[in-house]
């Protein structure tokens, strides 16, 4: 079996000569760059969302204001649907090659699609061109993120050792608070391919990298069922909450956009708060606990939060309302995603985590919108997005049964 990757300083055994040539950087800002990319994903999904009412009428215009807004909302769910090609493409290509290059790969096509939302023009000048434009830049966004994700988590876990991957790992979604301009992650592609030292061991050459999916498939199907049951509860709460609440509280409680918007920074606050603190938790009690103990109380908490928001719709009750349901979903995210990531072994755990991620991410995240809007209007209960959320937490707690706890093992 390979050694495992040396600490940030050391020389690394899958070292080549043009990278131990450069002084590498510091295990704090090897963190920063790594999770500085992965800052992108709020930038596509927030910006998006948060803009959806007023880009959607400009590109795609429809006389029917629901029609506008499903149609916002399904727009925002398209780019979610590349994101599993792209994690298994990126990611099997993080596995084979390495984890700096995908990243920048990703980093380049996601600059790309920004480059392409930035220069279109709306439907009245362009013309069906417009929105045909839009879908194509939203697909190239939901290809490229869903191979950074796999890559980046992949890396900052294999940069730390056995007592602090959880915290590691936390820094991925510590970071989101961050709005980046899309085209700007060229530079920061430049510092990861230039400084950052690899953390993938080579095979040895006899060994095919061949197949890579396949052999993903037949030896951890049981592991990537319990990801992907996982991701649906993690996938599900964090769009309805960072995302969703936003939207629902300007065209169900007719609080003013400009108003509403603050529920996005609010929870992304709170997730930049929490998200380490549940890393560093989890490297301590262990993985299955927080996620467990976090999943629970989001499910007891959210439906009479909506009735609350319900009864009482204001600002300030929004505000309440969605900072105390994103402590839940902040403790939550960073625990699934190291322990998603250490069941699987390193040659499968960048394609694996992308894969099942997004998996659960284009299904039951990326169009949590549109569902939890449709289930409003087909049960006339203003409080089903909750319901939403609390049937796919319940079904990510079979996943959790699936899995063991990884706390203190050493990475295969």
């Amino acid at each position: 079996m390979p050694s495992e990757p040396t600490a940030m300083g050391a020389t690394s055994p899958c070292a080549t000569p043009n990278a131990t040539a450069r002084k590498p950087l510091s295990k704090v800002s090897a963190v920063s760059a790594i999770t500085i990319g992965g800052a992108l994903e709020l930038y596509d999904s927030g910006v998006y969302n948060f803009f959806a009412l007023l880009i959607v009428p400009l590109y795609f215009p429809v006389g029917n204001p629901l029609g506008q807004l499903l149609l916002s909302f399904g727009t925002f769910g398209a780019g979610y649907l590349m994101r599993p090609l792209g994690g298994l493409v990126i990611g099997a290509y993080a596995d084979r090659v390495g984890r700096k290059p995908a990243v920048v790969l990703s980093m380049w096509l996601m600059a790309f699609s920004a480059l392409i939302l930035v220069l279109t023009p709306p439907y009245a000048q362009l013309g069906v061109l417009a929105p045909v434009l839009m879908i194509l830049a939203r697909l190239i966004q939901g290809f490229a993120i869903g191979g950074e994700m796999g890559s980046a988590s992949a890396m900052l876990l294999e940069y730390a050792d056995e007592r602090s991957r959880g915290f590691y790992t936390s820094w991925q979604w510590g970071w989101r608070v961050a709005f980046l301009i899309g085209i700007l992650v060229i530079p920061i592609g430049q510092v990861i391919r230039r400084r950052l030292e690899e953390t993938l061991v080579p095979e040895p050459k006899k060994v095919s990298k061949k197949g890579v999916g396949g052999r993903l498939l037949r030896a951890h199907w049981r592991e990537l069922l319990a990801s992907v049951l996982l991701m649906i509860g993690l996938a599900a709460s964090v769009h309805v909450i960072a995302f969703y609440l936003a939207n629902y509280a300007t065209f169900q409680l007719h609080i003013s956009r400009g108003d509403a918007i603050w529920a996005g920074f609010v929870a992304s606050l709170v997730l930049a708060v929490f998200a380490p603190l549940s890393g560093w938790l989890c490297d301590r009690v262990g993985r299955r606990k927080v996620v467990w103990w976090s999943r629970v109380a989001l499910l007891v908490m959210i439906y009479p939060a909506f009735s609350l928001l319900n009864r009482f719709p204001s600002l300030t009750c929004l505000l309440i309302v969605v900072g105390l349901l994103a402590v839940p979903m902040a403790m939550t995210s960073p625990a699934t995603m190291v322990l998603v990531s250490e069941v699987l072994p390193q040659r499968l755990r960048a394609t694996g985590m992308s894969v099942t991620y997004y998996v659960a991410i284009a299904l039951f995240g990326g169009f949590a919108q549109l569902f939890s809007t449709m289930l409003m209007q087909v049960t006339g209960n203003p409080n089903a997005p909750a319901l939403y959320v609390m049937g796919c937490g319940v079904v990510s707690l079979i996943g959790l049964a699936m899995v063991p706890e990884t706390l203190g093992r050493r990475l295969s």
